[in-house]
């Protein structure tokens, strides 16, 4: 569960800080006040591209922060951009790879931004949903994971067939490109590390100036923090005698005093050994322009780089083995067909299986979206698929058919459906997907999950909205949902109500979040269905849409009445 947000210097954000609710959260406000730049936020952290055009103009840097509960613990990921395009990430702390907090954070959040919708229009969308759905997933990834193996044995085939001088040209240039990987020797994670100690040593006199002040105001001064916690703690003592509440900081004063004694040690030891030569940083530059320069060659990661090494030395024994190695080769490549093909029969089936259901529970759940009798089907291609068109997704191609309207016939999902009817078919798959028995989300899935939707309301409205928000608040039942929605029956069902508002201050624009209570609520919502001009009748009809909301929610509406609670997440 995403517990708290925090932004710093994020395009028009300056400061923004955000704690969000359980269930589900809506998030509101006019059209480009910067409620999709949470989102993106919220997508940095799980390891999207960063670049330096997200930066606050002026600002060195752009920070990230927020703090996940999972397995009944804290979470803390953290991510920086700097103005010159480069990124670091941490993890409770600790220096972390993208790869890394991507996988982390996949599984904390599920992010379904405005271009998901449209990712639906693409047939090769459809089938790791239906795998999904059918709980083939495992055997999804194994039939890819041997569908690499095959291609890989089939390329080094073809090569081992080479005439002797194209052998001889290809051997040529893998030795070229052996020695210059082996040369620079690159290690992984290694670009990363070196980023941070090149900006560490860009740095060394501030944090040489930070440590050594940090240092003396700790233990060096005559008035320094440790040299007087002596007589705290005596006083501390004496106050424990008079009444016991004093106890249990005179227990944890040992502690806190060992605590800063190691902060102290740190600072100073941490300064001394930054060696802020000019030689060291240019040492520090010149391996990064090694690596960058591999990268651009064979990359484009550094891991794709040693990858390459290793790849590259397999294809040099093999064409500098013998006959006997392309025979080894032919009987590997005849295995790793009949076991592709083995595994690519198996996900086939339970597909084709599991389709059935899907479709039946797709159209039930269109039905509860206000798409009463639309039909749904998934379609195959007709038995296996050629040898040539085989691939990753095994051995089948499948796509979503649908007639949302009574009489017409089943159509491609890309060329029936209208913007609303898209954002319902996602929400559908969505509340498919997590309505799954035995799925690993059944036992305490809001300590587990965050669901963001970026306007999952797109083309509709009326008795359709009302019905998505249904759907939505069914979700937070079940999960935290966070939901940024510009329509008022939505607005309404949530549990907690943020406001995001844009306006100037100076010759800045900036940006705050607000966490509303019931009155802030009735009068956002009140704007969302009057507009700028609000009256008592509009005033009237949010109040009767947030009594509703919270009565089918079983729950009471964030902020009761008679709470004067305006809590302002931030200020900025």
């Amino acid at each position: 569960m995403l517990r708290f947000l925090r932004i710093r210097n994020l395009a028009v954000i300056e400061a923004v800080e955000v704690e969000f609710e359980s269930g589900f959260n809506v998030l509101t406000g006019e059209t480009g006040a910067g409620k999709s730049i949470l989102v993106e936020a919220v997508g940095l952290l799980l390891g999207a591209r960063a670049s330096a055009e997200l930066v606050r103009t002026g600002e060195p840097l752009a920070t990230i922060e927020a703090i996940f509960e999972a397995g009944g613990r804290e979470l803390i990921v953290r991510r920086e951009i700097s103005n010159q395009g480069r990124s670091r990430s941490f993890i409770d702390g600790a220096l972390a790879t993208a790869s890394a907090l991507r996988d982390l954070s996949a599984r904390l959040v599920e992010l379904h931004g405005q271009h998901e919708h449209q990712a639906l229009l693409d047939p090769l969308a459809h089938l790791p949903l239906l795998d999904d759905y059918a709980g083939a997933g495992e055997n999804a990834t194994r039939v890819a994971s041997l569908w690499a193996r095959l291609r890989s044995l089939r390329d080094e085939f073809e090569r081992s067939r080479m005439d002797e001088r194209e052998k001889s040209a290809r051997l040529d240039l893998i030795g070229f490109q052996l020695v210059e990987i082996e040369k620079a020797a690159p290690k992984a994670g290694e670009d990363e590390e070196l980023a941070g100690t090149r900006q560490v040593l860009a740095s060394a006199e501030r944090i040489h100036r930070l440590c050594e002040e940090s240092y003396a105001t700790l233990y060096d001064r005559d008035e320094a923090v440790l040299a007087g916690l002596g007589g705290v703690w005596k006083r501390v003592g004496e106050l424990a005698t008079i009444d016991p509440q004093f106890a249990s900081y005179v227990e944890s004063g040992d502690a806190i005093k060992a605590q800063l004694e190691d902060l102290a040690f740190f600072l100073r030891s941490y300064a001394d050994g930054i060696d802020a030569s000019p030689a060291r940083l240019q040492e520090v530059e010149d391996r990064l322009v090694l690596l960058e320069r591999l990268k651009r060659k064979y990359g484009p990661t550094l891991q794709d780089v040693i990858e390459r090494r290793a790849a590259l030395a397999r294809e040099r024994e093999l064409l500098t083995g013998t006959g006997q190695r392309a025979d080894d080769l032919l009987n590997s490549l005849d295995a790793a067909t009949a076991e592709f093909l083995s595994e690519a029969r198996e996900l086939s089936r339970r597909r084709r299986t599991g389709a059935v259901d899907f479709a039946r529970d797709m159209e039930g759940l269109l039905g509860e979206l206000a798409m009463a009798r639309t039909r749904f089907e998934v379609r195959f291609n007709d038995g296996e698929l050629p040898e040539s068109g085989w691939g990753e997704r095994g051995i089948d191609n499948a796509e979503f058919f649908v007639s949302p309207n009574p009489g017409e016939e089943l159509r491609p999902l890309a060329r029936i459906v209208s913007g609303g009817e898209l954002s319902r078919v996602m929400l559908a798959l969505k509340t498919l997907a997590h309505r799954k028995p035995g799925s690993m989300f059944d036992s305490n899935p809001v300590a587990l999950k965050t669901l963001i939707f970026d306007e999952v309301d797109a083309g509709i409205g009326g008795r359709v909205a009302d019905v998505v928000g249904s759907r939505l608040q069914d979700l937070g039942k079940r999960f935290q949902v966070l939901c940024i929605t510009h329509l008022p029956q939505i607005a309404a069902r949530g549990d907690a109500q943020f406001l995001i508002e844009k306006s100037i201050r100076g010759s800045r624009t900036v940006t705050r979040v607000e966490r509303l209570d019931q009155e802030g609520r009735i009068e956002e919502i009140a704007r969302m269905i009057g507009g700028a001009s609000i009256s008592e009748q509009t005033r009237a009809s949010a109040r009767e849409l947030l009594d509703a909301g919270s009565i089918r929610s079983n729950a009471p509406v964030a902020g009761a009445k008679g709470e004067r609670r305006k809590r302002k997440s931030t200020n900025s």
